[in-house]
């Protein structure tokens, strides 16, 4: 098994899960309940659930693509 896109000591892989994290925390909110931290969440980086999670998606494929 490889692990190229799982790089938990990269700074870029980190900075890629927060917004993944922060776009699933926002879309999953009906199953959470935590609408008011949902919100909070979602007014702090100005962006909906899909471009959070897109923008994280993307930055792990890239972080994925740079040979070590």
């Amino acid at each position: 098994m490889t692990t190229k896109y799982f790089k938990p000591k990269s700074l870029t892989w980190l900075s890629s899960v927060a917004p993944l994290a922060a776009g699933l925390f926002i879309a999953l909110e009906p199953v959470h309940g935590l609408a008011a931290w949902a919100e909070a969440v979602r007014n702090a980086t100005g962006l909906t659930a899909p471009a959070l999670i897109n923008l994280g998606l993307a930055g792990i494929g890239l972080r994925g693509a740079i040979r070590d």
